[in-house]
């Protein structure tokens, strides 16, 4: 089967070239979250929490299930148990950038990595992420 020859006009390549540009835009914004890492947010049934990110430390959070461990060192975050049966929570590994987040639904556990002054201006987890 031989391909057909296309020919390109010269806007072709400028809207080629302002797609991919918008492309990387927005990759950027959901990706960068504005500053370094410095808090671990933990949401659930109890509660949300706030840690600093550079105090090592072992949290247990309940849930429906039972108890999630989550451990803090060395500038990152991650689920080390769960009661969920699965286990992809603990699969996700360390999180340690800016807008990096993790979550046990079935234990109804959601963590988030973020700088240190919160920015208003980004949109709040709704009740429809749990």
């Amino acid at each position: 089967m031989k391909w057909p020859r296309v020919h390109l006009k010269p806007y072709d390549y400028v809207v080629i070239a302002v797609a991919l540009l918008v492309i990387v835009a927005f990759s950027r914004l959901a990706v960068d979250r504005g500053g370094p890492a410095a808090l671990v947010e933990i949401r659930s049934d109890q509660g949300d929490l706030v840690y600093a990110l550079n105090e090592d430390r072992v949290i247990v959070v309940p849930g429906p299930l039972g108890d999630t461990i989550l451990e803090i060192e060395n500038g990152t975050v991650r689920f080390v148990d769960s009661p969920c049966r699965d286990k992809i929570c603990v699969a996700a590994g360390a999180l340690s950038a800016s807008g990096q987040w993790a979550a046990c639904l079935p234990n109804r556990v959601f963590v988030t990595v973020s700088a240190a002054a919160r920015d208003e201006s980004l949109p709040d987890i709704d009740a429809a992420t749990f």
